[in-house]
């Protein structure tokens, strides 16, 4: 069975009251806003949303909540239905930039706020305020660690890169925050294998498995998801290349997200670096945007998260604005 990042469910969360619209008693002076994800799929939309309605009820928000299954058109009803029942903000994940702008449109023309989250929208006139990770800076931060390490350590360096769906905005973003580093060190480091993951976690062995066997001596590894991470592990282990950091024979391994699988990966050892997207700080972003327009503010249409760099020196002092350490805690019983 094929498993990528759509098909990667949390099935508990995703039961959680996210498929139908409730019929509310809405308290007078109460805000409320629409959750419209295109799918509750991928750990890191299941922690967004999980916080996003603790954040709402810390407020006194109500939320609405409905899920696309990455259908453009059902989305686009489901924004009409909200601006049918006067809802005061829209949080939206769209699957595609373009195909959103006609919901913006008719959010704008009902006076409704619409905050994107993660994912901007395609450039247009229409109004509307995406909250996004700054891909290509956390990336280049995050491949700039693994390349003080490859100097501290000396020597030559064959590297690979797993590349995400470059339909995906964020994909494109990390690809070239990698190479902004790589490029200026390619006396130390030679890119030998471009991985087209599109996002999906059986290419992702497969492309990783393919690299490996045409070029054994890859020693420098970044992941655009972190995902990946369990296709990486299996892939190095079959390869006899799956060692800890200060082992012989260690890969220097960064991934980007900062899902509970990196957190434990860097704990035990076996990663040197994870680009983390501050899901908190995000969702914080998101409900102040809301609060900025309800104030008749007008913020800017992109606000960047700017993320950070978490590693096993700093791994006490940020694991707690690091998510997936809040998913790893409610797995391991903390």
């Amino acid at each position: 069975m094929k498993i990528s990042r759509r098909d990667f469910t949390v099935g508990a969360l995703l039961a959680a009251g996210t498929m139908g619209l409730p019929i509310m008693v809405k308290a007078e002076g109460t805000k409320t806003v629409a959750l419209l994800f295109d799918s509750l799929v991928s750990p890191f939309w299941v922690s967004g949303i999980e916080i996003m309605r603790a954040k709402a009820k810390e407020n006194g928000w109500e939320t609405l909540e409905n899920i696309s299954d990455f259908d453009d058109n059902k989305q686009f009803e489901q924004v009409k239905a909200m601006i049918g029942r006067k809802v005061d903000g829209i949080l939206i994940i769209q699957t595609d930039s373009k195909a959103v702008i006609p919901a913006i449109r008719a959010a704008n023309e009902a006076g409704i706020p619409m905050v994107h989250f993660n994912r901007p929208p395609a450039e247009s006139d229409a109004y509307s305020v995406a909250i996004q990770a700054d891909n290509r800076k956390i990336m280049a931060d995050t491949v700039q660690f693994l390349v003080d390490e490859a100097k501290k350590m000396g020597g030559k360096y064959k590297a690979c890169l797993l590349i995400g769906d470059l339909g995906d905005v964020n994909a494109i973003q990390r690809r070239d925050g990698f190479f902004d580093v790589v490029d200026k060190n390619a006396d130390i480091i030679e890119v030998v294998a471009r991985v087209s993951t599109e996002w999906n976690a059986d290419k992702a062995f497969a492309g990783l498995t393919n690299a490996l066997q045409a070029n054994p001596d890859i020693n420098f590894l970044v992941t655009s998801s972190d995902f990946m991470h369990p296709q990486i592990e299996q892939v190095l282990q079959t390869a006899g290349k799956w060692h800890k950091r200060g082992e012989e024979g260690h890969v220097l391994f960064a991934g980007f997200d900062g899902d509970e699988g990196a957190y434990a990966r860097l704990k035990d050892g076996y990663l040197d670096a994870c680009g983390v997207q501050n899901l908190f700080l995000e969702v914080d972003m998101a409900f102040q945007a809301f609060k900025d327009m309800w104030d008749g503010k007008k913020p800017e249409k992109l606000l960047l998260d700017p993320g950070f760099v978490i590693t096993q020196a700093n791994l006490a002092e940020k694991q707690d604005e690091m998510w997936g350490f809040t998913v790893w805690k409610k797995q391991n019983g903390g």
